[in-house]
């Protein structure tokens, strides 16, 4: 009761990757656990299936044909590098850590990007960070968000030979493209499959959480008006806001739900994510990330999804 069981896989481990799934800023939704297990002397280390490399490129030391170890040295697009920008909060702080980048693509070329970092730097476990849920849906909900590279993720991680494949989740109700009733509907399927591995919820005093709250705001400031809305989200909502309440201009014009199930952790094993997965065999068998967007829509396509109810709890934000 006192562990969550995704919190103590992840203590018990000697060497953990932290890895952005879908690209933009999920990384910094695994902020508070990178702080976390430096303070307890864990090794960690950060990646981030990359957007910035969509904006030109980016510079650091190369590894293979598609990671950039991105430092407070290393220059992008000014406007979208939110790796650099937090590396050079890191470089601030003092903090050598530096941030290794995917170029997007397919899942076999994911794959060794994933298995050449395990190469050099010998970690046991990887824990994919979502910003949001569409990680964990199973694709018959009515609105399944952007799974896209969550996907390509998915299925390089899980072709790993490693003691711990996890997925961690945060921000749920951030979504305005996921239906949530059907979430919910999805997580008691997790639960009932083993995959659910525990929650827990951030909160505004914790340590770990005043240094990702001031490294995302770093980041924020230097790409204004580029601020991740999800973020930006649970950053409000731990702050005790509520409703529609805006913290970035980006959001101006809609209408959120700001809610207190937004700084909540979500932890599931990943490998049992990906058999509840209705469409995840047929990833198996693709080369590229267009093959996995026609795979998604094809079953989209062929498969009715589920009705949405109108229950959804962030129905006034669509």
């Amino acid at each position: 009761m006192l562990q969550p069981s995704f919190i103590k896989k992840i203590l018990n481990s000697k060497n953990v990757l932290l890895a952005g799934a879908g690209g933009g800023f999920d990384i910094f939704c695994g902020l508070p656990i990178y702080f976390a297990l430096k303070d307890l002397g864990i090794p960690v280390h950060l990646a981030n299936l990359s957007f910035s490399f969509r904006h030109g490129e980016i510079t650091g030391v190369k590894h293979g044909a598609n990671i950039v170890e991105v430092t407070a040295a290393s220059f992008g697009n000014e406007y979208f590098f939110p790796e650099g920008y937090l590396a050079k909060w890191f470089g601030r702080k003092n903090i050598p850590q530096s941030i290794y980048c995917f170029r997007p693509c397919g899942p076999p070329a994911l794959f060794d990007s994933y298995k050449l970092l395990q190469n050099k730097l010998g970690f046991d476990t990887v824990v994919l960070v979502d910003g949001g849920i569409d990680s964990v849906l199973r694709g018959d909900e009515a609105r399944i968000g952007t799974p896209l590279e969550d996907m390509c993720s998915l299925v390089a991680v899980n072709q790993l030979t490693l003691e711990n494949k996890l997925i961690v989740c945060l921000g749920f109700g951030a979504e305005t493209d996921v239906t949530s009733s059907h979430a919910l509907e999805t997580l008691a399927e997790l639960m009932e499959s083993g995959a659910f591995l525990g929650a827990t919820c951030l909160e505004a005093e914790m340590p770990e959480v005043k240094r990702f709250k001031e490294a995302t705001e770093f980041v924020f400031f230097e790409m204004r008006g580029y601020e991740s809305v999800i973020l930006s989200s649970v950053l409000s909502a731990l702050e005790g806001k509520f409703g529609d309440h805006h913290r970035t201009r980006r959001t101006l014009g809609s209408q959120l739900w700001i809610n207190p199930l937004m700084p909540i952790y979500w932890g599931f094993d990943a490998e049992l994510v990906a058999k509840n997965v209705r469409y995840y065999e047929q990833l198996k068998d693709v080369s590229t990330i267009e093959q996995v967007s026609e795979v998604i829509k094809a079953y989209r396509a062929a498969n009715t999804p589920r009705i949405d109810s109108g229950s959804n709890i962030n129905e006034s934000t669509t």
